[in-house]
């Protein structure tokens, strides 16, 4: 992609072209060091169209409906006139690395509504790929003009971790039964929380879904708040009927206000670009030290020597450091 063609891909995005965009993205997400060069330079090009959405992440455990709960989310925001992005993060095959949830399929209204953007994101098998790409994506999705972007975690390991570190308001989904469930959840992700939501309040659930809603509250009485001068609210909602999603929303406009007000909105995307910074230089160098031509043979037999029990792991650390001139 030379100059001229990198101003027509930027041109077309701030313009909002669906189909350029896509294109982008792909480049985004290529192997290709050429490829990753020119999405480099292109969404350096389109820095100055970013920063004005609020970036949510949103998760929950298998079953709880978080493609349901987007899909009613996102169609309730786009009937309010919001564009609204969803950033997919899906498990890989790890046979082929490709994305195998299917995301559009489970969000069938927001898949056919033109002020919506669906993209399943394969995560290769690495998080801090997703990580760089998801952030890279999004930064496109805003100088397209999406002005809500959500982050949608696979729901295991390190994911929520990873995508609430790039969001600026993380949603975690949960579902009636909380009495049975509290003993089961991560303390670390009820942590990471801006907001508690309880689906499946509809029908005979409500009640079960008022008594789990007053056991998280309870439970998130002793914990410290993810975000300062912000206490996590605790709702029931229904992604079925779409009773609570106006509420949802609130909460997280209220948020914003909150933050932007006490200066910690943007203290918070700062320290956020500082850390992605610093990730994916650690990336980049522990790239180059697996392709050392040096080390590539060295490598395996220093790691059989740690794992015999041969070598202590800070000697084999001081030699490969030195092997690379560290």
């Amino acid at each position: 992609m030379n100059a001229s063609t990198n101003d027509h891909y930027a041109e077309a995005i701030i313009s909002g072209d669906r189909a350029t965009l896509a294109r982008a993205i792909t480049l985004i997400e290529s192997r290709r060091a050429d490829h990753r060069q020119q999405a480099h330079q292109l969404v350096q090009h389109l820095l100055p169209y970013t920063g004005k959405a609020i970036r949510i992440g949103v998760t929950g455990s298998p079953g709880v409906g978080k493609s349901t709960t987007i899909d009613a989310l996102g169609s309730y925001l786009t009937a309010k006139g919001h564009k609204v992005a969803v950033l997919a993060v899906d498990p890989s095959s790890t046979r082929t690395g490709g994305s195998i949830l299917g995301d559009k399929t489970r969000m069938a209204r927001l898949a056919a509504d033109d002020k919506a953007f669906i993209r399943p994101s394969p995560s290769s098998g690495t998080l801090g790929g997703v990580a760089a790409k998801t952030r890279e994506t999004m930064l496109l999705c805003e100088a397209a003009g999406y002005d809500v972007i959500l982050v949608e975690t696979v729901g295991i390991g390190q994911s929520e971790t990873t995508v609430a570190g790039m969001t600026d308001f993380f949603l975690v989904l949960m579902l009636p039964g909380a009495g049975d469930e509290l003993q089961g959840i991560k303390k670390g992700v009820v942590e990471l929380a801006d907001m508690i939501a309880v689906n499946k309040a509809d029908g005979d659930n409500i009640k079960r879904a008022q008594q789990a809603a007053a056991e998280y509250r309870a439970a998130l009485h002793i914990l410290k708040p993810a975000s300062d001068g912000w206490s996590p609210p605790v709702i029931t909602y229904s992604a079925l009927t779409g009773d609570g999603l106006a509420a949802i929303w609130q909460s997280i406009c209220d948020y914003r206000q909150s933050a932007e007000s006490a200066g910690a909105f943007a203290e918070k995307r700062r320290a956020q670009q500082v850390t992605w910074m610093w990730s994916m230089l650690e990336e980049r160098l522990l790239a180059k030290l697996r392709a050392d031509p040096a080390l590539k043979t060295r490598l395996p037999q220093i790691e059989k020597q740690v794992a015999a029990g041969k070598l202590s792991a800070v000697l084999a650390v001081e030699e490969i450091a030195s092997a690379m001139g560290l």
